[in-house]
């Protein structure tokens, strides 16, 4: 049986992939953590770890606008200006305000795994 991996996205003509893996959520990537730390780790001890981590990102995004960590990659505020769009359910068109992002630019390393 061949299953079909490419779908295209309404009102687009690019074709994008859809992996058949779902991705790994918060409880798969704390079980990582928890491998990555050793048999003596707790689950418990590798979510504080994991939210630690996170929380420095958060931190470090609204103090600083940028995040490096170097091979893995850079997390960065980024602007995005107001632009017109429309409502998907009545097609009418509408201003989607200004507002600010996270961006994410994969380090060297990272690049290499994919």
């Amino acid at each position: 049986m061949e299953m079909d991996l490419t779908v295209t996205p309404a009102g687009s003509s690019l074709p994008c992939f859809r992996s058949p893996f779902p991705p790994m959520n918060k409880a798969q990537f704390v079980l990582e953590v928890q491998k990555q730390l050793g048999a003596a780790t707790s689950k418990a001890t590798a979510e504080r770890a994991t939210d630690a981590v996170l929380a420095a990102v958060k931190r470090g995004l609204r103090r600083d606008k940028e995040v490096s960590l170097v091979g893995f990659g850079v997390f960065a505020v980024a602007a995005r200006p107001a632009r017109r769009g429309f409502n998907p359910h009545t097609k009418k068109p509408m201003t989607i305000r200004a507002m600010k992002t996270v961006r994410f630019k994969a380090g060297s390393e990272l690049r290499a795994v994919t």
